[in-house]
């Protein structure tokens, strides 16, 4: 057999953390925190069969749903991310400058295309998304962490990398992060803008999360201070409509997005039509409204489920961040556990996580005692129960 790319090599402790992602959720006696799933409960099925009944057929948009597409994606469902999505977070957006991707991953992906050669810096939070990482790193790009506190992305320490490694891009979730839930003040915000203008370097503002917000204020995105185009806003339609779907949209400024449309014909032409179709057709009918009403308040008891239990079962000294919404909690743990050889006995009481340490780019050791623990597809009573094992096992080590 031929060799593989190097990149398959460049990639492979990122690929590997990503593949471990999915082992212990296919155990059905497991209560897993490990996944980042809305509440299945949540999903709109029966509406969406509804409008599939009507509109998939012959005299409706049933063939134009089984015909190639436009690059950029169905007009309507461009406008509606606009008008819908866009524009009440104070993003003017033109439907023309929306792109709808298979994903909001594909962004990453694209992004990669346009701007990425082997060797070039990104600059990613610590700890990050470690998808992300994994996407960064199959372009051979050299992934550096920023520091983060309480309130997460400390900007001074951005702006020594950027003069110190002069990167192509700085990765960030503001809202709701992934893996702690941070939220991203609006005055590191708007600095983190500015820092794009001023060393012209890629803001990439990756917000899947914002729309489930429990508590506290809505902040504009990073892109709402963008005065030079060199933000580029990424979002998924997977949390607020359906992971299934593989549907997200990038919006960015127009000579940006002339190159990922190009990148988007040598990838897949577009994205899959009947998902486009379904989803414009569920925001024009009204059914979003109530959905993420809906959506928020499932999301919010679980929430709150999941920080009752950390008080009730965490041992004195643990640490966890109360998140104002998504659906991640991230928790460091006392003394000198190490959450990697412990996930390995959490299975033997039936209860699973993400070690944090994973989540570091060019780990050294960060996030040892550190986990992802997320409350999304899990019900109150399994997170009740799933924490008291977790907790049970964490005494037991101390």
């Amino acid at each position: 057999m031929p060799e593989f790319a190097k990149r398959m090599d460049y990639m492979a402790g990122s690929a590997a953390i990503i593949r471990g992602l999915f082992g212990a959720m296919n155990d059905p006696e497991t209560i897993s925190f490990g996944g980042g799933a809305p509440a299945t409960e949540a999903l709109p099925a029966e509406t969406i069969r509804k409008i599939a009944a009507e509109v998939l057929s012959p005299d409706k948009r049933g063939r134009e749903a089984l015909q190639y597409g436009p690059v950029k994606g169905v007009r309507q469902l461009r406008e509606i991310v606009a008008e819908k999505l866009l524009k009440p977070n104070d993003i003017p957006a033109d439907p023309e400058d929306v792109l709808i991707v298979n994903g909001g991953l594909e962004t990453m992906n694209l992004l990669c295309q346009v701007f990425i050669d082997p060797g070039d810096v990104i600059l990613v939070e610590s700890p990050t998304f470690v998808h992300c990482v994994e996407i960064f790193e199959m372009f051979q790009a050299r992934c550096i962490g920023c520091e983060t506190d309480e309130h997460g992305l400390v900007i001074e320490d951005v702006e020594r990398k950027i003069q110190e490694y002069h990167p192509k891009m700085v990765y960030v979730i503001p809202t709701f992060q992934n893996p702690t839930g941070k939220t991203l003040p609006a005055d590191r915000r708007e600095k983190l803008a500015a820092l794009g203008s001023q060393y012209d370097v890629i803001i990439l503002e990756d917000d899947p999360y914002r729309e489930l917000r429990y508590s506290g204020e809505a902040l504009k995105p990073i892109k709402a201070y963008d005065r030079t185009g060199h933000t580029v806003y990424a979002n998924s339609l997977s949390k607020i409509f359906s992971p299934g779907s593989r549907l997200g949209y990038v919006y960015a400024d127009r000579a940006i997005i002339e190159k990922l449309f190009d990148a988007k014909t040598a990838t897949n032409s577009h994205t899959s039509m009947v998902p486009q179709i379904l989803c414009a057709e569920f925001f024009a009918r009204g059914y979003y409204e109530a959905h993420l009403k809906n959506l928020c308040a499932i999301h919010r008891t679980r929430r709150d489920a999941m920080m009752a239990a950390m008080e009730k079962y965490m041992p004195e000294g643990t640490k966890w961040v109360y998140p104002d919404g998504g659906l991640f909690t991230w928790v460091e743990l006392p003394g000198d556990i190490d959450t990697t050889e412990l996930l390995r006995e959490a299975a033997n009481y039936k209860v699973a996580y993400i070690a944090g340490a994973g989540f570091f780019a060019g780990s050294a050791g960060e996030g040892k005692n550190c986990m992802r623990i997320s409350y999304g597809n899990v019900s109150p009573e399994k997170i009740d129960e799933g924490m008291r094992r977790l907790g049970a096992l964490i005494k037991s080590k101390l």
